[in-house]
């Protein structure tokens, strides 16, 4: 690998220590993090605009960036490696080195490792094909990623107008949560729901002997990573461990009162669900996906007024006089059908990501190998 790049002319001179990365300013800086733009820097005198496009490779992070606008360099962990164009296309020699598996080894360095490692290096116009139709789809998983982000956006300003003025235009009037729907009321969530504690009545949790059944067992990660939803869990119960845990039905709203507080979701599936979760069953006159929704409106201010002891949590007294703003059933409803339109364009999103990242692994993975040479693939617009 050492003869696919060449001596480039960047120095310490364009490089910025973390301290002094700025969030908003006039060029944007590149270091070894996740992010591919940590921040941004007003020094002119950083910036580098020669031998562009230049490959980042994160010493520490093993992250690996193609970067080809002007940019200033984080100062730590980075390498700057400018390929050689006498055999590599600049991208073509980007995704070459994606391709390599560089084992982790900590917050050690790892270009050693990648020096080590040895690249393809198919004729010049093969390799253009072939950076043109990896960066093709990644063309496609980007126009995902900003559909995901600006859909959950709308959403969120979506639910913040349907909570405050509703769907059909009437006056408000003042309350003690602010404006809201003259025909709206407000009430307690103690009086439209049933509120119940989780269980998992023996110490420690962690004995085999109660775990690795048929039993889903719900825990606090799987309700607040869920968007809405729980569909899946993480841990299972055998007869014994459903003995000393509680169970709840499918359509039950979960919501979290340890660590994670007020994040909530709705359990697709009959689940047993251990102490660090509540379970809300609304009346008949209330709609579960308008009540979940709500809900999810609250997380930040019960998480903001949890008392603070050795660990922040809430539980059924805390949650019992919650103010719940409750229209019509029918408005109910319609205010939850235009939220979850919302969430489906979101799902659709995500799951199209998803097969557009493992499209992305397998075609990386084929055509660094030769598995699959570029004259046999044809790549819808």
């Amino acid at each position: 690998m050492p003869d696919s790049f060449v001596k480039n002319k960047v120095g310490r001179r364009n490089q910025i220590p973390a301290k002094d990365i700025a969030e908003v300013g006039r060029f944007p800086v590149v270091d070894q993090g996740q992010k591919f733009v940590a921040g941004y820097c007003d020094d002119e005198s950083r910036v580098i605009d020669f031998d562009l496009p230049l490959i980042i490779f994160g010493d520490h992070t093993r992250c690996l960036k193609y970067v080809d606008f002007p940019f200033v360099l984080g100062a730590d962990g980075t390498k700057v490696l400018l390929p050689n164009r006498k055999l590599y296309d600049p991208r073509f020699y980007y995704f070459a080195l994606l391709a390599l598996e560089i084992p982790s080894r900590g917050y050690n360095r790892h270009f050693t490792s990648l020096n080590e490692r040895s690249l393809p290096l198919p004729p010049l116009p093969e390799q253009k094909k072939i950076a043109h139709i990896l960066s093709a789809v990644q063309r496609a998983i980007e126009s995902q990623e900003r559909i995901i982000l600006t859909t959950t956006e709308l959403k969120k300003a979506l639910m913040h107008k349907l909570f405050t003025e509703g769907l059909r235009g009437e006056p408000q009037k003042q309350t003690e949560i602010g404006l809201v729907p003259e025909s709206w009321e407000l009430v307690e969530l103690a009086e439209v729901a049933m509120i119940e504690r989780g269980k998992f009545s023996h110490r420690p949790r962690n004995e085999p002997r109660f775990y690795g059944g048929e039993y889903p067992f719900v825990q606090t990660g799987d309700v607040s990573n869920c968007d809405g939803y729980v569909r899946s869990y993480t841990q299972t119960l055998n007869e014994d461990g459903l003995a000393i845990s509680k169970m709840f039905p499918a359509g039950t709203i979960l919501i979290t009162i340890a660590a994670n507080i007020g994040f909530t979701g709705i359990l697709m599936f009959d689940s047993a669900c251990p102490d660090s979760l509540i379970g809300i069953t609304p009346e008949e006159n209330i709609h579960t996906e308008f009540l979940n929704y709500y809900l999810i409106t609250q997380q930040t201010e019960m998480d903001r007024l949890a008392p603070k002891g050795t660990q922040k949590n809430i539980n059924i007294q805390f949650l019992k006089p919650w103010p719940i703003l409750i229209p019509s059933l029918e408005e109910q409803a319609e205010i939850a059908e235009a939220i979850s339109a919302t969430d489906r364009k979101i799902g659709l999103a995500r799951q199209k990501c998803s097969e557009l990242r493992n499209l992305f692994r397998t075609l990386l993975h084929e055509l660094m190998t030769a598995t699959t040479r570029v004259h046999s693939l044809q790549l819808k617009a």
